[in-house]
């Protein structure tokens, strides 16, 4: 095989942040190496416009087809603000224990990513919020019931993906229960593997039969089936649960592996190369430009010199060539004109009405979805 298409294989394998608000001379160098994904913060971001822009620029420079990703939850997670709907949080969704309202606010979010060039959304999060002292889950997830996640979450998915943008399930095999954030250390979880089944796979599987796009792992150790490793680096849990028991066979993406929780205890490089073999289909890593190369460089020797056999690369490959198939579109000049629109104000304002987090009551949720 080319070492040319070797290294291309590999690369297409990472998702990529960058700094400003237009095309850095960084970004189209990773474009360049084969880099597939392109990955969205609040740093990128002006307006409407400038987005749609931003995007259309990317997509067109790269001379092939490259999905932009962003994480576009509502709540206190949406690097889309100003101009865009105000989406309320997950948990407020989750108060409403309404299908049809959940499954507009997905339409909604797609709607308004896809109006502005956006492929995929790293939504909804599927973690069941059983842990109140959770620092980083909390109003994000729908609820505390697997079966409340499981309803309104499907809902949200299928609303995203029929408005054309790629959902993500998040954080398997679940965050919902942890002390600690991945963001700064290192959860550890003791449950076994009949709790894990009952309560936090529950919304994954539903996820995989409504035909969610992807899943994000979670840098959370689960110690029952893998003591030593966090679920994106460990082989016990993303291949055994995701792959062969749920018999997820679409886009698995690692979450930030610059997060303290990959960084500071075992690398961003043993990640990759122990992430690769467990599952794992694209790599994010969303700061550090130097490191993002450091990275591909590694992933790329590991294979040439036998650590990585090249089948996982083309393994990745497919599945990454699937998604983008589906849901990267080619630029368009941005339809601003459906960001903020009165239907999709007014689907979030039935939200926070059946939630009880504005003032009054509705007995009709119907009353507020767009005709």
């Amino acid at each position: 095989m080319a070492k040319l298409d070797l290294d291309m294989s590999v690369a297409r394998l990472f998702g990529v942040g960058f700094h400003g608000t237009q095309i850095t001379d960084d970004l189209m160098w990773l474009i360049d190496r084969g880099v597939s994904m392109i990955v969205l913060f609040k740093r990128n971001i002006e307006s409407p416009e400038q987005v749609a822009k931003l995007c259309g620029e990317i997509k067109r420079r790269a001379g092939r087809p490259v999905a932009i990703a962003i994480d576009q939850e509502g709540g206190r997670v949406m690097r889309l603000r100003g101009k865009f709907t105000d989406i309320p949080s997950m948990r407020e969704v989750g108060r409403t224990n309404d299908v049809d309202l959940a499954r507009h606010v997905g339409m909604v979010l797609g709607k308004e990513l896809r109006a502005v060039n956006i492929d995929v959304n790293f939504a909804p999060v599927m973690d069941v919020d059983t842990n109140p002292s959770n620092p980083v889950i909390g109003d994000r997830s729908f609820g505390r019931s697997a079966q409340l996640v499981t309803r309104l979450g499907t809902a949200v998915i299928e609303g995203l993906q029929s408005a054309g943008v790629a959902a993500c399930a998040k954080h398997f095999p679940g965050h919902g229960d942890t002390h600690t954030d991945s963001h700064y250390t290192l959860p550890v979880l003791d449950h076994s593997l009949e709790r894990l089944e009952k309560v936090e796979l529950v919304p994954f599987a539903a996820a995989i039969k409504a035909g969610v796009a992807s899943i994000m792992t979670a840098h959370v150790i689960f110690k029952a089936l893998d003591p030593d490793f966090p679920a994106t680096m460990s082989d016990k849990v993303i291949k055994p649960l995701l792959r062969e028991r749920l018999k997820f066979d679409r886009v698995v993406f690692s979450d930030d592996l610059e997060m303290r929780a990959i960084a500071e205890h075992y690398g961003v490089e043993q990640a990759i190369l122990r992430g690769i073999v467990a599952g794992v289909d694209v790599f994010t890593i969303c700061h550090d430009h130097p490191l993002q190369h450091r990275a591909i460089d590694r992933l790329i020797d590991a294979v040439e010199n036998g650590e990585v056999p090249r089948e996982l690369i083309d393994n990745a490959n497919r599945r990454v060539t699937t998604l983008i198939n589906q849901y990267a579109q080619p630029a368009h000049g941005g339809e601003i004109g459906v960001i903020g629109c009165n239907d999709h104000v007014t689907v979030a304002y039935g939200v926070r009405q059946l939630a009880g987090t504005v003032a009054g009551t509705v007995k009709d949720p119907t009353e507020f979805l767009p005709s």
